[in-house]
């Protein structure tokens, strides 16, 4: 049975975080993760949060994605391009030894979820699926392969949401100011490494707010508290945006791009990276000559007028798009193989975890309308721009409970009927 109390970490994860971190540390070692490619002037090191990183440590401020000393820039949340700028001031720009910090801070990360997937399953499924799903999570490669690979904020938005879940499960019946204080600070903390978690923030807030309105509990002071210190911690980004830009940017300003990556006359549901700026000496030229807001804009116009043009082909990609979401976007058409087994897995792990959630709302599991939330709001941008199989891993902390929850009902054990003795098992006569 779930139970609401606070538990504290047991012995046997606090053995295994230690190892999974260690193991994450030499999977970057073995398979030379700390070897990023030359090519493109090390484009692929943090991408165009390597960029704007790089413009830090050399003391040009946040500014440059792409080539070329292009200005000041918005066209990625701060908080990681920051984090990258400091370990190049330290470890020097584009080397071994920065690609080793950054995916090491990266292993770390990970690593760390694994406490709020614990706490979390604790409290919603007990106490067998809370080790079981923060053991899985800590040992599980493909976790690995995001904290190994990827210079991005690939493992600190799922150690941030998975945060903020926990916070919000609290919160239904947490007394005080605490728990206010802490979810609107690090929400905005979360937001300005990934703004595509504010669309969890307003179900979120109906949720924590109809649960207290159920217990009796006030809630209107906390909520005016959280959302100040939200609006406190993004205020100084806004504000340096509108300084250097002289309109209102709210947290990035790609928008425009990202939206035409997905989305024109070649659209089929996925990202058209020959569009890119950084593959597209033409966009690239385009990018420098307009700016970036001019050119975000320019966009964003060309393809809103597609998608008013086009309404139902745009309809049909979107569909595709909520497909491979949750399928794994598919090799490239010219692939020989017959199977993606990569995606089938991802497809696999999708459903299970669906199934998952469906079994934990007709059981009406606490919090199970918070995953459901979660589930139905955070992945909804990625419907309308493109997908990644990276996009989905903010909330697989969450999926994987609802896979092991899942797994552990089907596995219990139906009672086996007693056995009669033999002596009353004959029918007297």
């Amino acid at each position: 049975m779930a139970t609401s109390s606070r538990p504290a970490l047991p012995r046997f994860l606090l053995w295994l975080l230690p190892l999974s971190f260690v193991l994450q540390l030499a999977s970057i070692a073995a398979f030379h993760q700390y070897r990023t490619r030359p090519g493109g002037d090390h484009f692929e090191f943090g991408w165009e949060m390597g960029r704007v990183g790089r413009s830090i440590a050399l003391g040009q401020g946040f500014s440059s994605p792409y080539e070329g000393n292009t200005g000041p820039t918005a066209w990625e949340p701060p908080l990681y391009p920051y984090l990258i700028g400091g370990v190049f001031k330290i470890f020097g720009i584009y080397t071994r030894a920065s690609a080793w910090v950054l995916l090491s801070v990266n292993s770390l990360f990970a690593t760390l979820t694994c406490i709020p997937i614990f706490f979390i399953a604790h409290r919603t499924f007990g106490d067998r699926i809370a080790l079981w799903s923060a053991a899985s999570w800590a040992l599980c490669p493909y976790v690995w392969y995001w904290s190994v690979h990827w210079i991005w904020d690939t493992t600190f938005t799922p150690l941030v949401l998975a945060c903020l879940f926990l916070i919000a499960l609290q919160l239904q019946d947490w007394p005080g100011w605490r728990g206010w204080t802490m979810f609107g600070a690090l929400y905005g903390l979360g937001a300005l490494a990934n703004p595509t978690m504010l669309a969890f923030l307003p179900f979120c807030g109906l949720w924590i707010w109809r649960q207290r309105y159920q217990r009796g509990l006030p809630s209107l002071a906390g909520i005016g508290l959280a959302s100040f210190l939200f609006f406190l911690v993004l205020t100084p980004w806004v504000l340096r945006n509108y300084e250097v830009f002289g309109r209102f940017v709210f947290l990035r300003d790609d928008f425009g791009l990202q939206i035409r990556l997905g989305n024109g006359p070649s659209a089929d549901g996925m990202l058209m990276a020959y569009l890119q700026p950084n593959l597209n000496p033409l966009e690239l030229e385009k990018f420098q000559q307009m700016g970036e807001l001019a050119y975000a804009d320019a966009c964003k116009r060309m393809t809103f007028d597609w998608i008013r043009g086009h309404p139902e082909r745009f309809a049909v990609i979107s569909l595709k798009r909520f497909f491979y979401y949750w399928n794994g976007v598919p090799r490239p058409t010219s692939s020989v193989a017959p199977v993606d087994f990569r995606t089938s897995a991802f497809l696999a792990t999708s459903l299970v975890a669906l199934w998952g959630l469906g079994r934990s709302l007709r059981q009406k599991r606490p919090g199970a309308w918070l995953f459901a939330g979660l589930v139905l709001t955070y992945p909804t941008v990625y419907y309308f721009v493109f997908p990644h199989a990276r996009y989905r891993h903010p909330i697989e902390p969450e999926l994987l409970i609802l896979i092991v929850f899942l797994i552990a009902e089907a596995t219990k054990r139906t009672p086996v009927p007693p056995v009669e003795p033999a002596s009353l098992q004959q029918n007297p006569m």
